[in-house]
């Protein structure tokens, strides 16, 4: 059964429940990084299973999921009561190949997309916080609301990096390394 739109944002905000929105945020592209030190091409673009994206994917889809922020953010700013446009990330994931995406790479564009929007975010006036679109699944959605829908998104995505990243090591810790034949003299 699909998730409704109420049980996504339910869970999205439970990965920041207490936590400030701006700081988990701020985070996120030393976490990503941490995550997949050491991690070999091949085992980013592996997949846990099927219909479940790679390291390679989730980290693409961040960094293209900052510029649906910040350009979110920004409309809203520039017009209070707009109309935001939802996307499928799996269509885009597929027709932008993400899997094929370098991950550093990706980091590094999500990392400076960030820093511009956290960026904008610390120098709004405080009453913009409250300024609002209306997400056409979703509803009305703040600035302040968008922001800690973002730090949850991210934490969701960072979990599963590590996830990932720890299930690989694993696999590589426990594979018997094999023993080339020896040469007779």
């Amino acid at each position: 059964m699909a998730e409704t739109a109420q049980q996504y944002i339910q869970r999205i905000l439970g990965h920041v429940e207490g936590q400030d929105a701006i700081k988990v945020q701020g985070k996120t592209a030393s976490r990503l990084q941490k995550a997949v030190h050491g991690l070999t091409p091949r085992q980013l673009k592996w997949k846990p299973e099927e219909g479940k994206w790679s390291i390679a994917e989730i980290v693409a889809h961040l960094a293209d999921a900052e510029i649906v922020a910040g350009w979110r953010m920004r409309l809203i700013i520039g017009a209070n009561g707009t109309t935001i446009q939802p996307f499928d990330q799996n269509v885009w994931a597929s027709a932008f190949r993400y899997n094929e995406r370098d991950v550093d790479r990706s980091i590094q564009l999500f990392r400076v997309l960030r820093e511009n929007n956290l960026e904008m975010l610390k120098n709004l006036p405080p009453g913009t916080w409250d300024n609002y679109g209306m997400h056409l699944e979703r509803g009305k959605e703040t600035i302040a609301h968008l922001a800690r829908m973002f730090a949850g998104h991210d934490t969701n995505h960072v979990l599963q990096v590590e996830a990932i990243a720890t299930q690989l090591r694993k696999e590589t810790k426990t594979k018997p390394k094999s023993k080339g034949k020896k040469k007779k003299k």
